[in-house]
């Protein structure tokens, strides 16, 4: 594998910004006859880029998959057009996919594309998938922030309001383009199928619970594995191997 923080000018955001990236690297006695498929992982609310690689073991995990790894830098931003700061949503979604196929080999195959994240990154990941799901073969959160719009007020951990301010002003609730829950309850046939985990003692398992409801009740494909578990490096290291696992990667090694 290749492993690069890569820094590079964003027309998006009108700076600098980062992305942590990992690259399958072809055998050399094996023909290269396909640009490799790529998973986008998104950090969570205290995180950056980087994340991912300091505290899990992700470069291993996908060594053998052929599967290119994404990590942008996105901030607190919630993965959207801040009201009051940068246009994360159209850097993520418009101008991330563009470079990284610049600079990387990578497919752009709807097959052959995923997204998923922890928490803040978790609801960036559904979010994503639900609103532009011709992008993405699967997505996958991992003690997602899935329900903003209770999280606001949450008795036991509510968001930070100046976070709130920043992404989304003044507005009382996220708006429907922002709410996942909102967008789960519309969803359509061509939502890609979604990967929940969360763990029991999480303090976002009460939100996870009631988007998982709303996603069934749409009928919209969704995998949930509620287990033991908090909100914590030790458990997104565990399950996102089961992620990894469950994507529907159109070729995988043989079992050794």
């Amino acid at each position: 594998m290749a492993l690069m923080r890569c820094d590079f000018d964003s027309e998006a955001l009108g700076m600098s910004t980062s992305m942590t990236v990992i690259l399958p690297q072809p055998d050399p006695a094996e023909p290269v006859d396909a640009d490799p498929p790529v998973l986008y992982l998104l950090h969570g609310l205290s995180d950056d880029d980087t994340a991912w690689t300091r505290q899990t073991s992700i470069e291993r995990y996908v060594s053998a998959l052929g599967l290119a790894v994404v990590m942008p830098q996105a901030g607190r931003s919630f993965y959207a057009d801040e009201k009051h700061g940068n246009r994360y949503w159209t850097f993520l979604t418009d101008e991330l996919p563009r470079v990284c196929r610049s600079f990387f080999r990578l497919s752009d195959r709807r097959e052959d594309t995923f997204v998923a994240g922890l928490s803040m990154g978790g609801y960036g990941a559904v979010k994503w998938a639900l609103r532009q799901p011709e992008r993405f073969a699967a997505a996958a959160s991992l003690s997602g922030a899935l329900n903003v719009a209770h999280r606001r007020h949450a008795p036991d951990r509510p968001l930070d309001p100046d976070v709130w301010h920043t992404v989304w002003g003044d507005a009382p609730t996220a708006g429907p383009d922002d709410d996942t829950v909102a967008l789960v309850g519309r969803a359509g046939p061509d939502t890609p199928p979604l990967y929940v985990a969360c763990g029991t003692e999480d303090f976002l398992y009460d939100d996870n619970v009631r988007f998982v409801a709303a996603a069934r009740d749409r009928g919209v494909p969704v995998t949930v594995d509620f287990s033991p578990g908090d909100h914590d490096w030790p458990y997104w290291d565990a399950t996102i191997r089961d992620v990894l696992a469950w994507l529907p990667l159109r070729t995988r090694p043989a079992a050794g």
